[in-house]
């Protein structure tokens, strides 16, 4: 199994606990647009990327994508500890 950009995207926004409203507010894009962004209907330019991992605090899980690392690895052990360490911050 293959997770997709898409699923990634999805996973960090929800991990940040915004809604794709909340997210197309903060990225100047339609609602609609981060759902094409999340459903892999639409390919996310570097920039957006870019801006994608900075709201969500996930730059990490964007950039290891980016570099290969398999999608359901990021989710199963990137995202977590990045929660945890954001969590423990605050």
């Amino acid at each position: 199994m293959n997770v997709k950009l898409g699923a990634l995207l999805k996973a960090c926004r929800q991990k940040k606990g915004l809604s794709q409203f909340e997210m197309g507010v903060d990225m100047n894009y339609s609602q609609s647009s981060i759902s094409k962004f999340e459903n892999d209907e639409k390919v996310p330019d570097a920039y957006t990327l870019m801006q994608w991992g900075q709201i969500t605090n996930c730059p990490e899980v964007i950039v290891a994508f980016l570099y290969g690392m398999d999608g359901i690895t990021i989710i199963q052990q990137l995202l977590p500890i990045i929660g945890g360490i954001a969590i423990w911050f605050i």
